[in-house]
């Protein structure tokens, strides 16, 4: 099933699929290791709801929410 990663639940693991965004915020989530199949897990909300904290490589990164709707993944 395809989704955007903001959707995706806590502590569930899925693979990026494909990158819906252009200009720097491509660069930058590409400079993060966020290609296409490579396995991304959400493992922390901010108390306040966003940023969400994903493990990604064996690193955590924390995205904002209109970030990670540009990311399409794989469950």
């Amino acid at each position: 099933m395809i989704s955007t990663l903001n959707k995706l639940s806590l502590n569930t693991t899925a693979k990026i699929e494909s990158l819906n965004c252009t200009g720097s915020i491509h660069r930058r989530l590409l400079d993060l290791g966020l290609v296409k199949g490579t396995k991304i897990t959400p493992v922390l909300i901010s108390p306040s709801g966003d940023p969400t904290a994903y493990e990604i490589r064996g690193s955590v990164i924390a995205l904002r929410e209109e970030d990670s709707k540009c990311i399409k993944i794989f469950i």
